[in-house]
């Protein structure tokens, strides 16, 4: 089972930005789609972006589409989520998971588990 490791969370004005790292244990990652999710206090977990196993364009929620990016490098066993043009309203802790299924798309969000401890992030106006 992989197991991951959120970091690179912290303090920014908004406008600026920050890149998430998402580091994952296990040999077998590279074959999984990875998503990246936020909640807020008192909302629900919000979907942000995710990534096939084998990269290329992201999937993205209607939220920040346009201001994040995700990536993938394999070989460091490592997902990112760079954040630009952040708003107050992205503050939440950042969760990264897995699919259970390996070699899908990553529209299957839904089925993501794997879940790493989170990392706050916090835009301040």
């Amino acid at each position: 089972q992989v197991q991951v490791v959120e970091s690179g969370g912290g303090l920014v004005q908004a406008g600026g930005s920050l890149r998430l790292s998402c580091a994952a244990s296990g040999r077998t990652f590279s074959r999984y789609a990875v998503g990246w999710f936020r909640q807020a206090p008192g909302k629900e977990r919000e979907f942000v972006a995710a990534i096939a196993w084998n990269g290329g364009r992201g999937y993205y929620g209607d939220s920040v589409k346009g201001r994040f990016t995700i990536s993938r490098d394999n070989a460091k066993n490592t997902v990112y989520l760079q954040m630009n043009s952040l708003k107050p309203e992205d503050t939440a802790v950042y969760y990264c998971a897995t699919d259970p299924t390996p070699y899908r798309s990553p529209t299957n969000v839904d089925d993501f588990g794997s879940w790493g401890q989170g990392t706050q992030v916090t835009v301040s106006s």
